[in-house]
C-alpha cells in the first residue's frame, strides 16, 4: 500500500488531514500527519514520525508532503526514511497545501514516481491563484 504522509511545522499536517476527510474520507485511513510541535525538539518530532510509521510493512511506500522544503520536519523526515529503507522508493514534495495533499490522495495509486509529482504539481500550481475584489460604482451590498 501506498501511504499519504504529510509533515510540518505546527498543526498544519494534522490540519490538512482533517480537511482531507471532508473531501475523502473513506481514504483518510491511509494518511499519517505528524506535524513539529512548538516547544518539542526535532528529536522528538524523530520519534513521533518513527511512531507514526511503526505500522507500515516493509513493502509499503510513502508520498511525502512537507510544508516547507529543507525545514526540520521534512529533513528529519527523510533521514528516518533513508533509516527505515524506505526513502528510495518514496516520492518528497513540499509546498504543502490542501490541493495537492487531495490530488496525492487521489491519485497515489494510479501514478508513480516522477509522473505522480509532476501530476500533484500541477494541480497544487494551478490552484494558486490571485483573487480580486474590487468595489463596485454602486453601493449595492447585495453584490458582496
Amino acid at each position: 500500500m501506498k501511504y499519504l504522509v504529510l509533515v510540518s511545522h505546527g498543526g498544519l499536517a494534522e490540519g490538512v488531514q482533517s480537511s482531507l476527510k471532508m473531501f475523502a474520507g473513506d481514504k483518510t485511513d491511509q494518511v499519517i500527519a505528524v506535524g513539529l510541535k512548538e516547544g518539542k525538539s526535532v528529536d522528538d518530532f524523530a520519534l513521533d514520525f518513527r511512531q507514526a510509521l511503526a505500522g507500515l510493512s516493509t513493502e509499503d511506500t510513502v508520498l511525502v508532503l512537507a510544508d516547507i522544503v529543507g525545514g526540520s520536519p521534512l529533513t528529519t523526515a527523510c533521514n528516518v526514511l533513508s533509516e527505515l529503507g524506505k526513502l528510495n522508493t518514496a516520492v518528497v514534495l513540499g509546498g504543502l497545501n490542501l490541493t495537492m495533499a487531495l490530488t496525492g490522495l487521489v491519485m497515489k495509486d494510479m501514478l508513480e514516481g516522477k509522473d505522480l509529482a509532476r501530476a500533484i504539481l500541477s494541480e497544487a500550481s494551478a490552484a494558486l491563484q490571485g483573487f480580486d475584489v474590487t468595489a463596485s460604482d454602486e453601493d449595492d451590498e447585495d453584490d458582496i
